[in-house]
């Protein structure tokens, strides 16, 4: 399915290209798609090579972990929710925690963490794939929920807000967390159903609803917070639990008489060969997007879609945040982009642009995540892994558009 995607955006902008030369006269398109391609080819290997020393850390801290024997220990804390989950994954193995802890850095919205973690995840998981070039279910589960994942922290969004003159930047993070939690629970729900998962498990039901009831109180507790209060705290925490978990590996492997030093370096260079593996592809991909963006299709898109709901009588004021939500899934620092120029457009806390920051935090970019993480261990046929991802997205980002007429009408 994958490939099909890849050259539908090929074709599609090349068909847009000729529309914008023969019938709106735009000569110099076919220049701005060459440029585009350019472009993204460099940017392939600019995020590459800047994953390098990332993923070196944080590949280097896991080995420590791993050593340590504390990673194992969270494995089997959590095996029997993983199991059920994913019966092909045996209780106890090593996958188990490298998930959590990529999961976790998501839900703290530690970027940088989650990337390299969520890599090394998939790698374990590679080690039960019984077919090494197409996506395991438990792969793909795995893949759903890191694009979906609940970011209780969206410091970036907050930040552009704030940078831009909103007087209270926090004021999007409730509807943010709302539509991100639909997100999630979408994902998991639509892939569950595709592989027959039984959710009804009482081991299952017992972690979501433990997990929900985390979430509100923690809504609770930070309602109650002021904007730059709220922007501490979770810098504050966030930071605390990262240099926690250093030095807590740290102490008990040299506690556990590991040589920390060796391990780490041995961790790094794991980092460094996975960074350079995944140009390819993330090459692909992002080609792929900056020719679609380059050659007008996605504000062609956005056209139809203005007039299709201004004729059926609706309030269309959604319809300017939706470049956010188009691009999210394919490009981070393109979907930001189209935030920022929303919130410029309109106002920082105009209605469109509070519900373009809601769009930006709802999701992942789920094509982004696919192109690295099945890069990195050279899965070439997702299955169904893009289709939950973008239903998962669709959820996000339709939460998104209820909350913002909810929260900010």
């Amino acid at each position: 399915m994958l490939h099909r995607i890849w050259l539908g955006f090929f074709l599609v902008a090349f068909a847009s290209a000729l529309f914008q030369w023969l019938v709106a006269g735009d000569a110099e398109v076919f220049q701005r798609m060459v440029a585009g391609l350019f472009e993204m080819a460099a940017l392939a290997v600019q995020l590459a090579i800047g994953l390098i020393g990332l993923m070196a850390l944080w590949l280097g801290v896991v080995a420590i972990g791993e050593a340590s024997g504390l990673v194992d220990k969270l494995a089997r804390l959590l095996s029997p929710v993983f199991v059920r989950l994913m019966p092909d994954v045996p209780r106890g193995h090593p996958a188990i925690s490298s998930m959590t802890l990529n999961l976790s850095a998501n839900v703290l919205g530690l970027d940088n963490a989650a990337t390299p973690l969520g890599i090394k995840a998939m790698k374990d998981l590679q080690q039960l794939n019984p077919n090494p070039t197409v996506a395991s279910n438990a792969q793909i589960l795995f893949l759903v929920l890191n694009t979906s994942s609940v970011t209780l922290f969206p410091v970036t969004v907050l930040l552009y807000r704030a940078q831009m003159g909103a007087p209270d930047p926090a004021a999007v993070f409730i509807p943010i967390l709302i539509a991100t939690s639909c997100s999630t629970l979408a994902g998991l729900l639509v892939t569950a159903w595709v592989q027959r998962i039984n959710l009804r498990d009482t081991v299952v039901l017992g972690c979501l609803g433990g997990a929900f009831a985390v979430l509100l109180a923690l809504v609770g507790w930070f309602s109650t917070l002021t904007a730059t209060e709220l922007q501490r705290q979770s810098s504050l925490l966030s930071n605390l639990l990262i240099i926690s978990l250093i030095m807590l590996f740290l102490v008990v492997a040299h506690r556990r008489a590991v040589n920390v030093y060796e391990t780490f370096i041995e961790g790094a260079k794991q980092g460094f060969e996975t960074a350079i593996g995944i140009i390819p592809y993330l090459l692909a991909m992002l080609v792929a997007i900056g020719v679609f963006r380059a050659s007008g299709a996605l504000e062609l898109v956005l056209e139809l879609l203005r007039t299709g709901v201004g004729a059926l009588g609706f309030d269309a004021r959604w319809v300017e945040a939706m470049p956010t939500a188009l691009m999210k899934p394919l490009s981070g620092s393109g979907a930001r982009a189209m935030m920022i120029d929303t919130m410029n457009t309109y106002g920082v806390d105009s209605f469109q642009g509070r519900l373009a920051a809601t769009m930006q935090g709802s999701t992942e970019t789920t094509f982004y995540t696919l192109a690295v993480y099945f890069g990195a261990v050279g899965i070439r046929h997702a299955r169904h892994a893009l289709g939950c991802g973008l239903v998962a997205d669709a959820a996000g980002i339709s939460a998104a558009i209820v909350v913002a007429y909810w929260f900010y009408t």
